[in-house]
């Protein structure tokens, strides 16, 4: 039984630094802004909305959110678009606290990118970050190729890099977690 526990918590963790990340390496590890990033590398750069719903958080996400796990927040999902093609899926948690004071619009911005806000308020704190490689089984792995229509290898890839990190405003914190797509660097090597 004991080692059940430990390999399933060896499947929940994330790492303090990606191992093995190669190409993509070089987007994971960047503190700064990856919309700012986007931006500057796509001549045509766009959010598309998946997601703005209401609903309970994945399980290690609200242990680092220090959430009971009943807890309802608001989560939004988007698609990171760079030259007409999905390059980014980003995962944010918004706990209802949160969306008071300072942030609360960040419920509101539709097409608007949550990392341009982020990054212009400089009070706004960051965690470091940390990183895993999402398998199938994963529910943000399966968020993020839900969306994806290309041939077999870009759509169902055997995983995924993503990278998240909590940002803290007066006392009020949020998540994002960022997952690296396929066509991000397809796009790349054009």
């Amino acid at each position: 039984m004991k080692i059940q526990q430990n390999l399933a918590s060896t499947r929940q963790r994330w790492l303090n630094k990606p191992i093995q990340a190669n190409r993509l390496q070089a987007w994971l590890i960047d503190n700064g802004s990856l919309t700012a990033r986007l931006q500057q590398r796509f001549s045509a750069f766009a959010v598309q909305p998946i997601a703005v719903k209401h609903a309970k958080l994945i399980q290690d996400e609200a242990v680092l959110l220090h959430q009971p796990n009943y807890q309802i927040s608001l989560i939004r999902e988007v698609l990171l678009i760079g030259n007409h093609q999905p390059v980014v899926f980003a995962h944010s948690v918004l706990p209802s606290a949160s969306l008071r004071g300072a942030w609360n619009g960040l419920g509101r911005l539709g097409i608007k990118p949550l990392g341009a806000t982020l990054f212009a308020n400089p009070k706004v704190k960051r965690t470091a970050l940390s990183y895993k490689k999402l398998t199938p089984n994963h529910a943000l792995y399966q968020h993020a190729t839900r969306h994806l229509t290309q041939n077999s290898e870009v759509r169902n890839p055997p995983y995924l890099w993503a990278r998240r990190s909590i940002f803290s405003l007066s006392c009020a914190n949020i998540m994002v977690t960022e997952v690296f797509l396929p066509q991000l660097m397809i796009t790349e090597n054009v």
